[in-house]
């Protein structure tokens, strides 16, 4: 069965310092609608602009991950982001009133609580997964960091970090699915070496920074007078080292902590792709650079495929089946020239239909050469391309197709044939207007393309 999506059943309230910033921010975790996705919106600024968890949007990765959009900025996102994906919730709408996220204690425990405070509740829609079908490895030769993603059935994850330190050298974390996020994953704490503390409080960059928002590693001899130093610029109780190298003011939940931070961060970064993963992803030497260059990779593959020429395999369950169809579009027999749609991506849908000589017009086209009319086929691209439309929207609405340029048709239609439809927008919906190219293929054959606009009206009240 195909797994549906999922939102907040209630809203939820995360309030804290900002890491860099330490000024004091709030975030309202709220329900969406289908296929919404997470979006930030700045309550604070005017016109409360909203900025798309999308890794197209990076500007900057040296100190957590920031996006921006339009000269609006929203960073250290990576631990709220991983809490949504690691408790299965698909469309969120965050509210923030900084541009920076609260650090709370280095962790994605307290969203993760919020979540389960809030609720989760099924949707109509089905989860739209990015299933890795073949390796996409991206490398940095000079960090040694690498990240690969392959073949699986459910999200996994296998993270090896390494330091040229003697408290923290090499450790791995695995994540066996993640379902097992919220018990093995969203505790555990960042971390960070005594050198970087000094160096980010002598330029004044973690304004909001507490002794326990961060697991402090020191591999270095240091003397009880700087650590009490340390512990007054934090405002915080007298701290010891403790004999494996780390601060004695807080316990490890894991022995691998660190390890399994990062893996969290894969996470949340990798959250920027915009669509579930099923697949593994090995990352050695992770960070927010290789991971949301790896995200950016990864999208690039998610066009390509989006741009390829769509295999049907009958083998594998319908995104719609012709039930769900008959519930989104108002056709029915003769007319429904739609049988299933075998996927829905980022910008389009690809719709099948199988062509016997049953189908009514071939008793007049014709009865000794039946050959499918152009018309329909074009109707039939049509009826997809509203599929898409109305996948995205509530029941509320239907589409009605004002204007088809550019048609072409390449090769006839005749019975047993199999007809993929795919069709994608030309531009984002704007004003309830939907401009989309579509393709016809039999195999890999263009059959017939053209380009339609639709517009989205709502229904009249019953």
């Amino acid at each position: 069965m195909a797994v549906k999506q999922k939102t907040l059943t209630n809203p939820f309230t995360i309030t804290g310092r900002g890491l860099h910033t330490g000024v004091e921010v709030t975030m309202v975790f709220r329900p969406a609608p289908e296929n919404h996705g997470y979006k930030f919106r700045r309550v604070d600024l005017p016109g409360q602009p909203v900025i798309e968890a999308d890794v197209d949007l990076v500007v900057d990765t040296s100190r957590g991950t920031m996006l921006e959009k339009d000269g609006n900025r929203v960073g250290t996102i990576e631990h709220g982001l991983a809490a949504l994906v690691g408790m299965g919730v698909d469309n969120a709408l965050i509210d923030i009133d900084n541009e920076e996220a609260p650090i709370m204690d280095g962790s994605s425990k307290y969203f993760v609580e919020g979540i389960e405070k809030a609720g989760i509740t099924e949707q109509n829609a089905d989860r739209n997964y990015f299933e890795i079908t073949e390796k996409i490895r991206f490398v940095d030769e000079k960090t040694g960091s690498e990240i690969i993603a392959l073949p699986d059935d459910d999200y996994r994850l296998n993270v090896m970090i390494s330091f040229n330190s003697r408290v923290l050298n090499n450790q791995f974390a695995t994540l066996d699915s993640i379902s097992g996020f919220r018990t093995e994953i969203s505790p555990c704490r960042t971390f960070v070496f005594l050198h970087e503390l000094e160096f980010l409080l002598k330029n004044n960059l973690i304004k909001g920074g507490d002794l326990n928002n961060a697991i402090v590693i020191i591999d270095k001899k240091v003397g009880q007078e700087e650590l009490d130093h340390l512990a007054d610029l934090f405002n915080h109780d007298r701290v010891e080292v403790k004999p494996q190298g780390i601060l004695n003011n807080l316990e490890l939940y894991f022995d691998n902590e660190c390890a399994r931070h990062k893996l969290l961060d894969v996470i949340g970064d990798l959250a920027l792709i915009g669509r579930p993963i099923k697949g593994r992803i090995i990352a050695t030497k992770p960070g927010h650079g290789p991971n949301t260059s790896m995200a950016k990779l990864i999208k690039k593959h998610i066009r390509k495929m989006a741009d390829a020429i769509p295999v049907y395999n009958p083998n594998k369950p319908p995104v719609l089946n012709v039930k769900d169809i008959q519930r989104l579009l108002p056709h029915r027999s003769p007319f429904l020239l739609v049988d299933k749609v075998i996927e829905i991506f980022e910008d389009g849908i690809v719709g099948i239909k199988n062509v016997t000589f049953n189908e009514p017009f071939f008793q007049g086209h014709f009865p000794d050469e039946p050959v499918m009319p152009g018309v329909l086929i074009i109707e039939a691209m049509a009826q997809t391309g509203g599929l898409y439309v109305l996948s995205q929207v509530d029941g509320k609405y239907s589409t009605y197709f004002i204007r088809i340029d550019n048609v072409k048709f390449r090769k006839k239609v005749v019975p047993g044939d199999t007809l993929i439809f795919k069709i994608r927008l030309t531009s984002p919906i704007r004003r309830g207007i939907a401009n989309m190219q579509g393709v016809c293929y039999i195999g890999d054959s263009v059959v017939a393309e053209g380009e339609f606009m639709a517009q989205i009206v709502k229904k009249p009240e019953e």
